[in-house]
């Protein structure tokens, strides 16, 4: 099979490209701009073409007819290779209708792990786990990984391990073998009008599993469970990793590989798990980044910052304004653990043009303790304050899901 992907530079598509290759297609692609992704897959061998007018595509499909295009979720339907795609009538599809293909295709078992927070994490672990016990394993991650590629296919492995995001219910194109359940809170008001809605989804999630295992407090969320393994919400004993957020995830995983019946000692592997890339990734001595930017994930975020340091300084950039009218009213007493917040104006993407920008101050009503927030801006001075920062002492914790984590690393590295 012949595969075009479209933004294949994406954390989501560079990895399912580079499965695709290791499972044996003929893979090539565009992007509008080079980057580690691109350069990583161009070393593989996969050719890729940063002309995206159409006239690529139409070139390499009648040199070889290309059987399916795949394009990322942030292209818009007006797209000049999108159209010549379906102009040419090409097979034309998001990531996932391609990677549920390629798992039936390939007779994997999926193990497929959800949540509102936390899916990244708890999906890197799993992996993490079963390589350490000498499982072999094909699995895709939307994060960079010091142990491997975001996206791999093993031909000798039985599980495919997956981040299934419910955004744009992505998800419900799966019917895994194994669900993780990380946590359901509210989120994605651009896809789900309500919160009933979103539960829904994650309940017809668990009805297309074989198998599912959650925390009650979620399971009494969606309901009955059929088929469940339903956890007390605590930790498993013996997973000392820190914070407690990361301890949940981590005893998802070890029960998780109970229930697949893996032989060997899961916790002692859990202890030893790396990390990813942007989720309380260590940037300097006492500064790190995070993508979290729902209050749960903020909260969570901030109490493990706790468990290292008295002191904690948050820099705050809240993502996507349409969100930002979502969850004003759970700004509350997320910041808590924070000794000083620098609060950014709200990184704008996929935005609703009639819907007025929330500002700063609007944003920060209802937070208890908002005598302890700055109101800040990406400039020079916020860095002089974050120097300030760190030479008292504190702990420095950037976090967003927008441009504040390129922007510190920028600053780190014309610093040294």
């Amino acid at each position: 099979m012949n595969i075009y992907f479209c933004g294949i530079g994406g954390v989501g598509i560079g990895p399912l490209a580079e499965i695709a290759y290791d499972a044996g297609y003929h893979v090539q692609g565009s992007d509008k701009n080079t980057g580690l992704m691109t350069k990583h897959l161009e070393d593989l061998g996969i050719s890729i073409s940063y002309d995206q007018s159409g006239d690529n595509l139409r070139k390499v499909h009648a040199n070889n007819p290309v059987d399916w295009f795949v394009y990322t979720a942030g292209i818009i339907d007006e797209h000049p290779e999108l159209v010549a795609a379906r102009a040419l009538g090409i097979r034309t599809s998001k990531r996932d209708e391609l990677l549920k293909h390629i798992i039936e295709e390939k007779n994997l078992k999926l193990i497929g792990v959800t949540g509102t927070h936390g899916k990244t994490t708890t999906t890197a672990m799993m992996v993490w786990v079963l390589k350490q016990l000498g499982i072999p394993v094909s699995y895709s991650i939307g994060a960079t990984l010091p142990f491997g590629p975001s996206g791999h296919f093993d031909p000798h492995s039985e599980y495919f391990v997956y981040e299934c995001d419910e955004f744009d219910r992505n998800f419900l194109q799966f019917n895994p073998f194994l669900s993780l359940i990380t946590s359901i809170d509210y989120d994605h008001p651009d896809i789900y009008e309500t919160p009933e809605e979103y539960i829904a989804a994650f309940r017809q999630f668990i009805d297309q599993s074989q198998w599912t295992i959650l925390w009650r407090s979620d399971a009494d969320r969606v309901g009955d469970i059929r088929n469940g393994w339903v956890l007390g919400d605590h930790d498993v004993a013996g997973v000392n990793l820190a914070g407690k957020h990361n301890r949940n995830n981590a005893s998802l995983v070890v029960k998780a590989i109970e229930r697949l019946g893996v032989q060997g000692n899961a916790v002692e592997a859990i202890n030893r798990y790396p990390g990813t890339d942007r989720r309380f990734e260590k940037l300097a001595h006492n500064l790190y980044s995070d993508y979290g930017h729902h209050p749960a994930e903020i909260a969570a975020t901030l109490q493990l910052a706790k468990e290292l340091s008295n002191r904690v300084v948050l820099v705050y950039q809240p993502h996507q304004n349409v969100r930002q009218h979502e969850l004003r009213a759970q700004y509350t007493d997320c910041f808590e653990q924070a000794t000083t917040v620098y609060w950014l104006p709200t990184y704008l993407t996929r935005e609703d043009p009639g819907l007025p920008v929330l500002s700063p101050e609007e944003l920060i009503e209802q937070v208890t303790n908002k005598d302890n927030i700055v109101i800040a801006d990406l400039n020079d001075k916020l860095w002089q304050n974050i120097q300030t920062e760190l030479e008292s002492g504190a702990l420095v914790l950037v976090m967003g899901a927008g441009s504040i984590d390129s922007w510190i690393r920028e600053k780190i590295a014309s610093n040294h």
